[in-house]
């Protein structure tokens, strides 16, 4: 029934109004400015306008949700702290009061978490109780949830974008918090992209050289012990990925259905977002880079969605930050989009390829 729920949600998604793109494009050109000189910000633009078949792109309600879970793996010593950390985080995120909360004040976006599995946790003022389970299971030693879970939470992350769209977001954001993650985060991505854990397992929030040693082997045990199918990214994230990451997938799946734009944060998202893209390739339209994590798999992951952040500025604290941070760049490139001055208005030539 579950799966057959997400089959339905996926026939949803279309690909990109090439028309609204080709007008964006147009309305770009015609600015008294170099040709394509604002880089990416015009391109994410265009990419919005398409997205949702209005040339006429505006952003005046944005929201940031939270995806938060704890990660079994983390008994095996992967992470500087523990699972009481994923807990301590949601609360202040849950009262406004979290890194990425100030940071959103002068973004003017709002930050909502959403519990979808943080261990043994009785609910928090501001948190979202949309529990699949308690926590995951170690996946260095066996599958970190049932697929029915999994599938369980792709749904729950399509529900909540549906709610942000319901609650009138012109431009959504995701981040997570999860004690753990890049561990699991490093295992998605060498299961999808045939990397390495010795090149690909970072050092997370600031493990020592044991604890990276630690980090890599737990990788490499959970790759062989679960043998993800690369060509099922269910199977994937059911074996050796998490709940925030499973969420977020469906999260942006939801975003494209209901064509809605949507700022990826760091590697963790990326790693989502890649799993979106392969069950659903046309999800790739509603996706805008926000950053490049410093963590190993942040590039590969973003040349394997074929995306380009708008910043490469060494983040990685993840709660969606780096999506917060682009959310001023594109209300400076809206700025000019909307109210740029044109080469008609000051009587010369347009720009032309020469």
């Amino acid at each position: 029934m579950c799966e057959s729920a997400l089959s339905a949600l996926l026939a949803r998604i279309s690909e990109p109004d090439e028309a609204a793109m080709a007008a964006a494009r147009r309305q770009w050109d015609g600015l008294a400015k170099p040709l394509g000189s604002l880089g990416r910000l015009e391109e994410a633009v265009v990419r919005i306008a398409g997205l949702t078949g209005q040339a006429d792109v505006r952003l005046p309600r944005r929201e940031l949700f939270v995806f938060c879970a704890d990660n079994g793996v983390v008994a095996r010593g992967v992470a500087q702290s523990g699972p009481e950390v994923t807990a301590a985080v949601a609360r202040a995120l849950g009262a406004g009061e979290s890194t990425v909360c100030r940071m959103a004040q002068p973004a003017r976006c709002a930050v909502t978490a959403v519990d979808v599995g943080i261990l043994d946790f009785p609910g928090a003022p501001g948190v979202w109780d949309r529990r699949i389970r308690n926590g995951t299971a170690d996946i260095a030693q066996g599958p970190a949830m049932r697929r029915e879970d999994c599938v369980r939470a792709l749904l729950a992350g399509t529900q909540v974008a549906a709610e942000g769209k319901a609650r009138g977001a012109s431009i959504l954001a995701a981040g997570e918090m999860g004690i753990g993650n890049t561990t699991t985060t490093a295992a998605v991505a060498c299961a999808l992209l045939g990397g390495s854990p010795e090149a690909w397992v970072g050092w997370g929030a600031g493990l020592s050289g044991e604890g990276l040693r630690r980090k890599r082997a737990a990788v490499q045990a959970a790759l062989a012990v679960n043998r993800p199918d690369p060509k099922d990214p269910v199977d994937v994230l059911s074996k050796v990925g998490g709940l925030d990451i499973a969420a977020l997938c469906g999260f942006y799946l939801g975003c494209a259905a209901g064509r809605v734009p949507v700022l990826l944060d760091g590697a963790i998202s990326a790693a989502a977002a890649l799993c979106a893209v392969r069950l659903c390739s046309a999800a790739r339209g509603a996706l805008l880079a926000s950053h490049v994590s410093a963590e190993p798999v942040g590039r590969p992951l973003l040349e394997a969605l074929g995306l380009e952040p708008l910043l490469d500025a060494g983040l990685r604290l993840g709660e969606g930050s780096g999506a917060v941070a682009a959310l001023p760049l594109l209300d400076m490139a809206l700025a000019v989009y909307h109210g740029g001055q044109t080469f008609g208005r000051l009587g010369i030539d347009a720009y032309t390829p020469q």
